[in-house]
């Protein structure tokens, strides 16, 4: 095997090792040589790779945040509505923490350098990349044109934020039945927005609703029910 191979592979080894142990213990409570030992290396091929422990918990940090820097492209990249493309974010995403022990604990962990979790941070790019799609989707019609996409963005992120956490204590909440069920209580079926739905009206045109248009309560943060579920209200006899 060629020595630089080697040294990736002792490196990687390493990282892994250190994320189970911050997991298992805490990073305060996770020494180097148990960690060595964890990726059954030497003390010493440990400080080739890393000086200290915290040079160590900044790599498991990057190495998480560089994992979920793809998943991010390709929600941006998607071709679907940004309702359809946040769920299947939220699906890899919480499908990578769950089979990724470096990216369950860069999520966790907070180096002592670090003036601000991991977590924190990401909660704001992810607000940032739901409302740069959502505004898109408005401009292109794909979202009426009274959704406001800042208020729209800060829930997808308040459910992606919510499940992540829900499954540390609860991996079902990672699974992506669970995901779907959520983004369906969102977006009910049939609520979803006919193609040309937000086009930009002509000046001085009616504003009226369209002959077969589906209101969109959800997208504008209002509470939807499923209309089945209404009771008539009779009028008592007099």
């Amino acid at each position: 095997m060629p020595t630089q191979h080697r040294a990736i592979q002792s490196r990687q080894a390493l990282i892994r090792s250190a994320a189970q142990s911050f997991i298992d213990k805490g990073v305060s409570a996770s020494g180097m040589v148990d960690i060595s030992r964890r990726a059954r290396l030497s003390k010493g091929a440990l400080y080739f790779h890393f000086e200290s422990k915290e040079e160590l918990t900044l790599a498991v940090r990057d190495e998480a945040l560089g994992a979920l820097r793809e998943l991010e492209d390709q929600l941006l990249r998607a071709p679907d509505p940004v309702l359809s493309a946040s769920r299947e974010f939220t699906v890899a995403l919480l499908d990578r923490v769950d089979r990724d022990v470096v990216v369950r604990a860069g999520l966790q962990i907070r180096p002592e350098t670090d003036p601000e979790p991991s977590g924190a941070r990401l909660h704001r790019r992810w607000c940032a990349l739901f409302q740069e799609k959502a505004a898109a989707d408005r401009a292109t019609g794909r979202l009426p044109l009274d959704t406001d996409p800042q208020r729209l963005a800060r829930a997808l992120t308040t459910m992606v934020v919510g499940l992540l956490e829900l499954g540390h204590a609860d991996r079902t909440w990672w699974s992506r039945e669970a995901v779907t069920d959520m983004w369906r209580q969102l977006v009910p079926a049939g609520r979803a927005v006919p193609a040309g739905a937000g086009r930009t009206l002509r000046p001085g045109a009616p504003a009226g609703p369209r002959t077969g248009a589906v209101p969109q309560p959800a997208l504008r943060g209002a509470a939807v029910r499923d209309p089945a579920a209404f009771t008539p209200r009779r009028t008592p006899p007099r």
